[in-house]
């Protein structure tokens, strides 16, 4: 029922024209999907303080309500089209009444970390674009059908949702930077195994996956007791955000996923300053997968030791200083990172080196990232020691991968099971750091396992390989001429 709800909903926005992307399409759904589970908590809440037997007061007040403007229901309990909103006059309220009524919110709400802030963040930063009345009374109606009461129905939904931010992030326009691969979250998520009552932060959230991984993998353990439930909804995971989009996205799949009022940020993490951050910040575990290829102005590059345009590289500097000592990480960048010759690189990888114990690198293959060519890295952290050993692992599925065979968990079981002793394989090696250049702190090694014999060529030989292909590049250029 409700992956043909999905599908109704998509087909609708597919015709309007304010939308035209997957992006667009998960955008409008989540605000929708925000305020329908808005409206099932106030129920919940109401019903459990009446078994209290004490008084629930509305976080919405009547008119703003669900219930009121989106789905007044009939004795028979359908939606009553004779009252409800629809055309012109939808649109009118949604956009002049509803929308600017939910971003007071954020004014009034206590802090950063309840719903009233979230939801006063969302109203401010995401816009309604369907322009259609119609249209909106269209999908309306499918998302009133949903039901977010049961876990099992909130686990649906929660995988219907990660589909569509997959979808996202394929469409291209930018969508591939909010969706970082399920099957590479929950193996760096088994190598790092975080515990209950440890804090989780990703200052780069995205979509929100790392989060939600973790979320399911801590919850997934056996025998936890009420108190470890609340630890695990109001104090262990924590992020940031600087786009509208992936900011609305995050905090919807935390939600779906069971997590009331997620401890996310709607803020451009790059703006604080790492001299600024003390010892009550820091957390016990990083897990991220910062933008690469931005450039940084050089007001947001004063806030760091090694000043740099490159965002990732800022981001693995405040990822390093947001760890408690003894704290943990996976962080993927990009795999230039290991050998890239500039003063930021090396000074980053010195400092990296000295500071952490760098024990594992995951060298992913080119397509990993489904719409993005860059091939990655993950590295495995943790503060307080410098290393001495690190353990590599060349993941190789045997196959070239794209949309229509994506990386899997089976992909990754071998790394997994071989970095718990740090293994040696055809695959996998280890590197002592003591025989490290100290001049570049390259950590580009290659694998001695691997069987393949490294042709040295002799000065000559390139030479007369550089001389031949210039003289067929002269050949190639006399018959173009030719041909002109």
């Amino acid at each position: 029922m409700f992956e043909q709800a999905f599908k109704n909903i998509d087909d609708v926005l597919h015709k309007d024209a304010g939308c035209s992307s997957e992006l667009d399409y998960t955008e409008q759904t989540s605000w929708l999907l925000f305020l329908k589970y808005l409206d099932a908590l106030e129920q919940t809440k109401e019903l459990e303080a009446q078994l209290d037997g004490k008084k629930y007061t509305p976080i919405i007040d009547a008119p703003y309500r669900w219930e009121s403007w989106a789905a007044p229901k009939d004795a028979s309990g359908s939606i009553d089209h004779n009252t409800a909103l629809t055309g012109d006059d939808l649109l009118a309220f949604v956009n002049q009444r509803l929308f600017p009524y939910l971003h007071g919110f954020k004014a009034k709400a206590t802090g950063p970390n309840t719903i009233e802030y979230k939801i006063g963040e969302i109203f401010g930063e995401i816009k309604n674009r369907i322009q259609s009345g119609y249209n909106l009374r269209d999908i309306i109606e499918p998302i009133d059908e949903l039901r977010f009461l049961s876990q099992t129905e909130k686990h649906e939904l929660s995988h219907l949702y990660e589909a569509k931010i997959k979808n996202m992030g394929n469409a291209g326009r930018n969508g591939g930077e909010y969706y970082t691969p399920r099957p590479l979250i929950r193996a760096i998520i088994q190598v790092v195994n975080p515990e209950i009552g440890e804090t989780i932060y990703d200052g780069a959230v995205g979509s929100g996956g790392f989060l939600c991984e973790a979320f399911d993998f801590l919850k997934s353990k056996s025998q936890l007791t009420t108190k470890d439930l609340t630890i695990l909804q109001t104090k262990t995971f924590y992020g940031k955000e600087k786009k509208s989009l992936a900011y609305v996205i995050a905090i919807m799949n935390l939600i779906l996923h069971g997590i009331e009022a997620p401890n996310i940020v709607h803020t451009n993490t790059l703006t604080e300053n790492l001299a600024d951050v003390q010892v009550k910040d820091q957390f016990d575990i990083v897990l991220a997968n910062p933008p690469f290829g931005g450039k940084e102005r050089p007001e947001v590059q004063q806030n760091f030791y090694i000043r740099t345009g490159e965002t990732a590289f800022l981001f693995l500097q405040h990822f390093i200083r947001m760890l408690k000592t003894g704290g943990r990480a996976g962080i993927v960048i990009k795999n230039t990172f290991l050998s890239n010759t500039d003063n930021a690189s090396v000074s980053l990888r010195k400092m990296l080196l000295q500071n952490c114990n760098l024990h594992t690198v995951l060298d992913c293959p080119g397509g990993t990232f489904q719409g993005a060519g860059v091939k990655t890295v993950v590295l495995f952290f943790e503060k307080g020691a410098p290393t001495r050993k690190v353990w590599f692992y060349q993941l190789d599925p045997g196959r070239n991968m794209g949309k229509t065979n994506p990386l899997n968990d089976a992909d990754l079981a071998e790394f997994i099971e071989l970095q718990k002793t740090f293994a040696d394989s055809p695959k996998s090696w280890s590197f002592d750091t003591a025989g490290i250049d100290p001049k570049t702190w390259d950590l580009s090694v290659k694998n001695p396992n691997s069987g393949e014999e490294v042709a040295h060529r002799s000065p000559e030989a390139i030479m007369q390989e550089i001389a031949a292909l210039d003289q067929e590049s002269a050949e190639v250029l006399k018959s173009i001429k030719a041909l002109l």
